[in-house]
């Protein structure tokens, strides 16, 4: 799996809320290699899309379709400071993006101790049997490392309220030493809260 991870200060959001419209009505059908996506806007106007392809081949076959360009031309205007990064590296966790989730919680930042990530990552089938008991609200999770030493981890939940309501809750041991670990191998940079997700 090839994912694109896209972030943005959105200048004008009914324009973009046009070109989305008109992306799924005219473009998604025929995407090469397209999987499917997770995006939205946060309360302070920040776009987030990780937008997922079969392979980075697939993915530059469809950003080379004459309309795509097309549309990313006027797409970009409805937006500022536009960011792109990729990877091939992408570790899905109680089967990856849901397209149920009634809020999405997207942490980007960068790898400190890759070998440390690596390892924990590793483990992902012990720490989702941990979440399947402890957190049922966590329905999704997808974890992306780009090459340049960036990540981005996108935690797909059944509501902000149930979010919030669980993350209170003392973990298991095991699960929090796990994740202990885990913030002393990375650098969390910011948070993209989407209560209003668009998942396709």
């Amino acid at each position: 799996m090839f994912v694109q991870v896209i972030t943005a200060d959105v200048v004008d959001a009914e324009g973009l809320q046009r070109q989305v419209g008109r992306w799924d009505e005219q473009l998604r059908p025929t995407a090469v290699g397209f999987l499917g996506s997770t995006s939205g806007v946060t309360a302070e106007g920040r776009l987030v899309v990780l937008a997922r392809f079969e392979s980075a081949a697939a993915a530059q076959a469809n950003s080379g379709r004459p309309e795509q360009a097309a549309w990313w031309l006027e797409t970009e205007k409805c937006l500022a400071n536009v960011t792109f990064q990729d990877s091939t590296e992408a570790v899905p966790m109680r089967g990856g993006g849901s397209d149920d989730a009634g809020f999405v919680q997207v942490m980007r930042g960068h790898v400190l101790d890759s070998d440390k990530v690596a390892r924990l990552l590793a483990r992902s089938a012990e720490l989702e049997a941990a979440l399947a008991d402890h957190r049922p609200d966590v329905i999704g999770d997808l974890t992306v490392i780009h090459p340049d030493g960036a990540y981005t981890n996108a935690v797909y939940f059944t509501s902000e309220a149930e979010a919030r309501a669980n993350e209170a809750k003392e973990p298991p041991a095991a699960m929090r030493a796990m994740f202990d670990e885990w913030m002393s191998a990375v650098r969390i940079d910011e948070y993209l809260d989407l209560v209003e997700p668009r998942l396709v």
